[in-house]
């Protein structure tokens, strides 16, 4: 016997009772679970990519015999904050970390540091004299660390290369000139007008970063609500740090001079200064009025151990133009 096609057909199949509901029901399930995904991807995310690192004896390691402890030690940094941990000042929106905003002040601080340092490093420290060509190494790491700290891989509607690549290229720039220096094929130049001209510019961004605590205590304190205070705060911290572990080795590397200078107690105060403003962590940053009862200032906290390490470099460069 012939089946009738139009009996058999998947149109007139029967379907099972409560099929629909089911299906429904594990949509429903996977749109919330969709949801909560979604409510969850920031603040999680935000909590894994989170680190603010102020290990006040964080150290390059075993350094080769005849390299700079100083540039040993930028080199290790970049390779902490940039190789080693992530660099959310440049996350687009749809990457957690674009949320944050202490890390990338921390972040950007540590960068402002560095790209002094090296500036220093290829005008003063790493040639014989002004007179001198600039070594190629240190000239090319001082445009890379220069580079915008928030550049993603689009910019300005274009392609561009992006910022932890620059800062990786300059730290490899780092290690390339420590490694001739250690041959004898570069040039370090521990003199005391080349330290004092290195003293004098950090002296000046510390001053600058003085004067942002200023301008955030005149506009908002009091204010419990100031969104741009633990920017300041965190930028300040980060450059405070930064300046504290390079010139804590650059003193390694100019110890003669500071010894012949009588200089070296006041240079272990000026590092103190910076590493406890470096290294308050409130656990969240208030900008309270100078005269409140309850309420604090972390910024006049920092500031002052700020301005402290600022006068202490001001009475090193007057003991060593001595």
């Amino acid at each position: 016997m012939t089946a009738d096609p139009f009996l058999d057909s998947p149109a007139d199949t029967p379907k099972l009772p409560g099929s629909g509901r089911r299906w429904l029901g594990r949509a429903k399930w996977m749109a919330l679970a969709i949801l909560v995904v979604l409510l969850l991807y920031y603040p999680v995310g935000m909590l894994v990519v989170h680190a603010v690192n102020d290990d006040p004896d964080f150290t390059a390691g075993e350094i080769p015999q005849g390299q700079s402890k100083a540039v040993a030690l930028a080199a290790a940094l970049i390779q902490r904050e940039v190789g080693g941990t992530s660099w959310p000042a440049n996350d687009p929106f749809f990457m957690p970390g674009a949320a944050l905003d202490n890390m990338p002040n921390y972040q950007h601080g540590i960068q402002q540091a560095l790209a002094r340092f090296v500036t220093e490093l290829a005008d003063q420290l790493g040639r014989s004299r002004g007179s001198a060509s600039a070594d190629s190494d240190l000239t090319e790491a001082r445009g890379l660390l220069n580079y915008p700290h928030d550049v993603w891989y689009v910019s300005s509607a274009s392609l561009a290369a992006n910022s932890e690549t620059q800062y990786l290229k300059a730290m490899v720039k780092l290690n390339s000139y420590n490694t001739r220096l250690a041959a004898g094929r570069a040039v370090f130049e521990p003199r005391s007008d080349n330290l004092i001209s290195t003293l004098d510019r950090i002296g000046k961004d510390l001053g600058a970063a003085s004067n942002a605590i200023d301008q955030e205590i005149d506009l908002y304190a009091g204010d419990w609500i100031d969104l741009n205070a633990d920017d300041v705060f965190y930028y300040n911290k980060g450059l405070l740090y930064a300046n504290a572990l390079l010139l804590r080795d650059l003193g390694a590397d100019f110890q003669n001079v500071l010894d012949e200078r009588g200089a070296s107690s006041v240079w272990t105060r000026m590092l103190d200064s910076m590493m406890e403003g470096a290294t308050l962590q409130p656990l969240v940053v208030i900008n309270g009025g100078p005269n409140a009862l309850v309420e604090p200032n972390h910024l006049s906290s920092q500031g002052f151990y700020l301005l402290r390490a600022r006068t202490q470099l001001e009475e090193l460069i007057d003991i060593l133009q001595k």
